[in-house]
């Protein structure tokens, strides 16, 4: 009886394992389809429309406005000692010509309390603080941009999650549950959402990193500023 029992069993189990070869084999000859960006993209629906608006507005806006504020900051080290020399030997001209050279918002700062020499302290050092907020708000011009789309890019995503949800259980509801049926809205819900955190982290790091570089030209004109009044008492004690 024993004997039958171990031929029955292997007569039963050599079927089983003839088609596990096969569906071993079938799945070791099957193309591994290979996910392209692109393609990604393409399947998080229409919300990708804006998200790549927001992406384009993001990445003009850093260049533009990095270029800028580096420019602003290119100044010469050398520049207060030649405008102290030159306010030394009473020669404002010369000294609002080196100013209009380096074309700099610490330099139109100087240029302006230049420009005030001989009245009161307290008015030199209001007007220059009045153009240096100016110069600031130049700095800052359309950072506002960077901040709106920090914001929006992921609101842009969590909506793509709603719809892919929305697109999930209507699948659902009308051809059944299978993984062909959410697939598509499991895509949407994923791109979408990870395409808007990625956008709005990129635009508030971009933010936070030219609000830094602003910040650190205006310690310079403050720096400045403070030197050039130092310099005209200076030059009243001298006179």
């Amino acid at each position: 009886m024993t004997f039958l029992t171990i031929l029955l069993q292997a007569a039963t189990s050599a079927p089983v394992d003839s088609n596990l070869a096969k569906a071993a084999q079938q799945a070791a000859n099957a193309s591994v389809e290979q996910i392209s960006l692109w393609n990604l993209l393409k399947e998080g629906g229409v919300l990708m429309i804006p998200l790549l608006f927001c992406s384009i507005i993001l990445v003009y806006v850093f260049a533009e406005r990095f270029m800028a504020i580096r420019k602003a900051a290119a100044l010469d080290k050398t520049f207060m000692t030649r405008i102290r020399e030159q306010l030394m030997n009473k020669d404002t001209g010369r000294a609002i010509d080196i100013c209009r050279n380096a074309n700099t918002p610490t330099s139109r700062v100087i240029e302006k309390g230049i420009s005030r020499i001989g009245k009161p302290i307290d008015f030199i050092e209001k007007s220059m603080e009045n153009t240096g907020k100016l110069e600031i708000y130049q700095q800052e011009k359309n950072l506002t941009v960077l901040s709106a789309i920090s914001g929006i890019a992921p609101i842009l995503g969590f909506l793509g999650t709603i719809a892919g949800m929305i697109i999930l259980f209507f699948n659902v509801q009308h051809q059944g549950f299978s993984l062909e049926t959410i697939a598509g809205g499991i895509y949407t819900k994923m791109v979408t959402s990870a395409t808007g955190l990625i956008i709005g982290l990129l635009a508030y790091l971009g933010y936070t990193y030219l609000n830094a570089q602003i910040n650190k030209n205006v310690n310079r004109m403050e720096a400045a500023s403070v030197e050039f009044l130092d310099i005209i008492q200076d030059t009243n004690a001298n006179h």
